[in-house]
């Protein structure tokens, strides 16, 4: 019995794969030649904000990357992409 909660407690505390939100922000923030402030003035965010989505120290609420995609012209997949460990970059 013991041995069978250690084996449960063991798969619960296993971490699950990680994941996250990779943005193409700013290689296309290059392709306009917009500078950080200039994509936060667009969108009505502080460039800090931007600072932290394109470090991905932040990610954006859905409101937001539908506003960042919009300012670039774009789709929202063609600014950001869901990545789990191991797919390798998108």
């Amino acid at each position: 019995m013991k041995a069978k909660i250690k084996e449960l407690l063991e798969e619960k505390i296993s971490e699950p794969p990680k994941a996250m939100v990779k943005n193409r922000i700013k290689v296309l923030r290059a392709e306009r030649d917009w500078t950080q402030a200039d994509l936060a003035d667009r969108v009505g965010i502080s460039r800090q904000a931007v600072i932290s989505i394109e470090k991905y120290k932040y990610t954006p609420s859905l409101e937001l990357a539908f506003n960042l995609a919009k300012v670039f012209g774009v789709e929202i997949t063609d600014v950001f992409n869901y990545v789990e460990e191991g797919e390798g970059d998108v």
